[in-house]
């Protein structure tokens, strides 16, 4: 299998009449450009002023959320009778932060709550029953979930046979059948009134936070004690939410848009000090993507998840520096790790039979289950097929997939599911447990969905731009206005444009495989720089096409107008 090279470029949507974006400029008080992206990607009228606006005040009732008003109102009576709640986690940073968030929030409640964050290697993925074991047997009455259990069937049942309330908050794929638990928070569930239902697991956790402390105040529980300003844990939701990649739109972009400001003032010492070990003085969602997330990420890849819970409740900066070096350390021993998982993967590819053409699935004895999901993702980018790599141990294995558009992954494990043992995930990522007699036929299985699924044009990577402009449109004014349109990410992409007709001067190499150039078109020129293209040079000869980010480059206290280049071809 050979990696895959060319880009199909196709516009994001329907070309927006003149006239309608005329109208919205006028209407929102916007430049024409962001007017013209907002038509672009569906948005009209008072929806793209709510949607620029990005108000707490306009979030929706969490009572929308089925079993919400039941769960928060066991919450409540735990807090009114003394009981110790414990919350359980996952091990990513979803479930890192879901964890914190509701651990932090319900103490400032006047809660007394304890945290369990299962061992990856140890406990796998989901509801651990040693855990509900642990808890009932120190006299635990309620289990809060956060980011796993909707299909922990035998785990719940479990629960309720050691006598303890389990509420589950999710944000996964539930199964036909529910847990049989006291409460099953998600917005997923076909019978969810919530108006949004791709919610990060932080994003559920913060939700039930907000119905807690609605039924407190009614209770007049505040009279004596103080309110806590949900709002604070705001920075959690947005650092769960982008590295758990759902799309940053409606709810999501809402919460991440306020929990970004948090994050960059770093308030939290536990962010404070991530922000200092990773170099991060700006925080947005890609310093988030590849930075942040990656190091509270790591503490779950390689030893215990709960560290990064630590760092993240730390009051003392001290303290906090040192676990944040601590889980450096570990990234960088990931990074190792990851790499290696790499080159085998890659000899691997190249040893798959011809007739595997639509999808990848390798396993290995010796792979590390903590870096296959990101292996997995490295596959998909170079040879862009849904891809399973599974880690074998003994005489069976765990798996982490990855998708591209037009395989639903979730739903094509499911065609699968009489070759595993259990699986769960998403759209785009999924994990699995399987047993080492049944790898082959699991191969064969999902190389038959994705034929299925995907055609020719399907294995060409796509990408999506917002339309035609001119370099003369692309003034301060203009770039800086689109910049309202943030924070992009999954679901929200940055805006690309189509320039064509253009010529590269003064092309030049700059740093580690990136060119710098002047664009020109007509008389009019901005600078530009193409990120990892610098063995492409060639192609920036003659008159080009550009698809390309337009940003404001800030340095040293200037501003200039920059082109991000995406993409480029020849305008023959």
């Amino acid at each position: 299998m050979d990696p895959v090279t060319l880009r199909r470029w196709l516009p994001r949507g329907v070309c927006p009449e003149p006239e309608a974006v005329t109208e919205l400029s006028c209407e929102l008080s916007v430049p024409l450009l962001t007017a013209r992206l907002l038509l672009s990607r569906g948005m009209r009228g008072a929806a793209a002023g709510e949607y620029l606006a990005g108000r707490l005040a306009d979030l929706p009732d969490p009572l929308l959320l089925p079993d919400m008003a039941r769960a928060a109102a066991r919450i409540v009576s735990a807090l009114q009778h003394g009981e110790t709640l414990v919350v359980h986690g996952d091990y990513d940073v979803d479930g890192i932060t879901g964890t914190t968030l509701l651990v932090q929030g319900l103490r400032g409640c006047g809660a007394n709550v304890d945290y369990h964050i299962p061992l990856r290697l140890k406990d796998g993925y989901g509801l651990s029953g040693s855990a509900l074991e642990k808890a009932a047997a120190a006299g635990v009455k309620v289990v809060v979930s956060v980011d796993c259990g909707v299909s922990a069937l035998d785990e719940a049942r479990l629960a309720g046979e050691l006598g303890l309330d389990l509420i589950i908050t999710d944000h996964h794929q539930p199964p036909q059948q529910l847990p049989a638990a006291y409460a099953v928070v998600n917005p997923q569930r076909t019978d969810s009134e919530f108006p949004f239902r791709d919610l990060a697991g932080v994003g559920v956790a913060f939700f039930l936070l907000v119905a807690v402390r609605r039924q407190l105040r009614e209770t007049g529980w505040f009279m004596t004690r103080a309110e806590p300003d949900v709002r604070q844990v705001l920075d959690l939701v947005a650092l769960g939410t982008i590295a758990d990649l759902v799309p940053l739109q409606g709810v999501n972009r809402t919460l991440t848009r306020n929990g970004l400001v948090l994050l960059d003032r770093g308030d939290r010492p536990g962010i404070r000090a991530l922000k200092e070990v990773a170099g991060v003085k700006t925080v947005n969602c890609g310093a988030v993507g590849f930075q942040l997330a990656p190091r509270l990420n790591a503490a779950g890849r390689l030893e215990d998840a709960a560290r990064g819970v630590e760092l993240l409740l730390e009051l003392d900066h001290a303290r906090a520096i040192e676990t944040a070096r601590l889980l450096d350390r570990f990234n960088r021993e990931r990074q190792q790790i990851e790499l290696q998982t790499l080159e085998e993967a890659l000899g691997m590819v190249a040893a798959l039979p011809p007739e595997q053409t639509h999808s990848i699935v390798l396993a290995r004895d010796g792979w590390h289950s903590g870096v296959i999901g990101i292996v997995a993702s490295r596959l998909v980018e170079r040879f862009y097929r849904p891809t399973v790599l599974i880690a074998m141990d003994g005489e069976g294995g765990k798996g982490s997939g990855r998708s591209i558009r037009g395989v639903h992954l979730y739903r094509a494990l499911q065609e699968c599911a009489d070759h595993l043992l259990a699986f769960g995930g998403h759209e785009m990522a999924a994990g699995l447990s399987i047993a080492g007699d049944q790898v082959e036929a699991f191969s064969s299985a999902f190389e038959t969905t994705a034929r299925a699924s995907l055609g020719p044009d399907d294995l060409t990577p796509v990408l999506l731009y917002d339309g035609v402009a001119l370099l003369d449109e692309l003034d301060m004014d203009q770039v800086r206005a689109v910049e309202q349109l943030s924070p992009f990410g999954m679901g929200n992409p940055e805006p690309v444009l189509l320039i064509e007709k253009v010529r590269a001067r003064q092309l030049q190499r700059a740093g580690e495989g990136h060119l710098r150039f002047i664009a020109c078109q007509g008389g009019d020129t901005l600078p530009a720089i193409a990120f990892g293209m610098a063995a492409r040079a060639a192609d920036f000869q003659g008159e080009i096409d550009l698809l390309v980010s337009p940003q404001i480059n800030r340095y040293n206290d200037r501003e200039t107008v920059q082109l991000r280049v995406r993409d480029v071809r020849s305008s023959a």
